[in-house]
């Protein structure tokens, strides 16, 4: 479903539904160039908006409660405002409650209001629908009642969201990728900080091409909370705040303290960290040839130190790394499934594209999709 497309069904569903002129907001997904599982230690990423994303039509409510329709899912949720809490089965709705709920905390106080919303980013393969959704509603919010919050309020009430009534402790990138995206961008993301410096993207005849396994393995939260604690842990023995300030020097002095897996997982992140800012520099060189082998470096690192890959990301990985029409290529995302991103020829990628699935199919007896994504704005107001 194109944006235009997306817009138009919003906007036609909320006019039927509540006879008045929403408000509309576009908030968009995000990938990742490079900088994976560095963001809760501190570090640097390197993420983008993209141009697949939620569309939300809202306006205010004269009515006793607020109603939402989820457009995908032809659902209709009504709440009051008073003692919000995250609903047991809650899916969709914990999001968007959530939202009201830290804007309540804040001191804010959005009045009811009717809403209908859309997306058109894939589930499950690591592009921040959530993230997306919850951008489009605070956006959305702040602006129908005048709460006066910046953007960088604005995605600290998402990131609780979802800490608070989803139960996901993610960190800051996904939120500030949607909200903060410059067109034909990435942005350079300082964890810490909060605060990113944007690169203009030109991959000459080159173009980013997303395949998404459509798998998702079920050890993906436990591993990501063991390797959190591991990142954690060493960076206690180490004494300094996060693994962005420790060197490879300062964890070769404990390798006879802890294990193997963990000193490489810890090694991982350190490395890691280093080729988000070396990237940084060859964008600015320009140089595709470079940022391909530190994709490749990458998700060498996720796969055989790190070990969040699993066997269909890293056979997409290996099919491009014997392509001649593939400069680089990894894993993107918290790992066990979701998307590979692939920097291919332009002029190849219609070829490629039949090549990969084709060989994916016979592997694994399923089917991988596969995405052209363009570098978007971030969360906004459609005029």
């Amino acid at each position: 479903m194109k944006n235009k497309k997306l817009v138009k069904d919003v906007k036609k569903r909320f006019k039927e539904q509540f006879k008045t002129k929403p408000l509309l907001v576009y908030s968009p997904g995000r990938i990742n160039l490079i900088g994976e599982h560095t963001d809760y230690n501190e570090g640097f990423v390197f993420p983008a908006a993209i141009n697949k994303g939620i569309v939300l039509a809202i306006q205010k409510s004269d009515a006793s409660t607020s109603q939402i329709v989820a457009l995908n899912k032809e659902e209709l949720y009504e709440f009051g405002l008073d003692g919000i809490k995250p609903l047991n089965d809650g899916g969709w709705q914990n999001y968007i409650l959530g939202v009201v709920a830290e804007l309540q905390k804040l001191g804010k106080s959005p009045g009811n209001f009717n809403s209908v919303f859309a997306g058109n980013i894939p589930g499950g393969a690591g592009m921040s629908s959530s993230a997306a959704l919850e951008n489009s509603f605070v956006y959305g919010l702040n602006t129908l009642f005048n709460l006066g919050l910046t953007k960088e309020e604005m995605i600290l009430v998402s990131q609780k969201a979802e800490h608070n009534f989803v139960g996901v402790q993610c960190g800051i990138m996904d939120q500030y990728a949607s909200m903060f995206g410059v067109t034909d961008s990435a942005l350079l993301l300082d964890c810490r900080t909060v605060e990113a410096k944007p690169y203009t993207i030109d991959f000459k005849d080159y173009e980013l091409m997303l395949i998404n396994t459509n798998v998702k393995h079920d050890l993906s939260e436990s591993a990501y909370n063991d390797r959190r604690a591991v990142c954690e842990n060493i960076s206690r023995l180490l004494n300094v705040a996060a693994l962005r300030d420790a060197t490879k020097e300062d964890l070769d002095g404990l390798k006879t303290e802890i294990s193997e897996a963990d000193y490489q997982k810890a090694l991982y992140v350190i490395e890691e960290n280093n080729r988000v800012l070396h990237f940084a520099e060859v964008i600015e060189a320009n140089d595709v040839e470079i940022l391909g082998h530190l994709l490749y470096q990458s998700h060498e690192g996720l796969s055989t130190q790190y070990k969040v890959s699993c066997a269909e990301l890293d056979f997409l990985v290996d099919r491009a790394r014997v392509s001649p029409n593939v400069a680089g290529a990894r894993m993107m995302g918290g790992g066990f499934g979701g998307c590979t991103i692939n920097l291919v020829l332009k002029s190849e990628f219609k070829t490629f594209k039949r090549k990969v699935s084709k060989q994916f199919k016979k592997q694994f007896g399923n089917e991988c999709s596969v995405y052209k994504v363009k570098l978007s704005q971030g969360t906004h107001i459609i005029k």
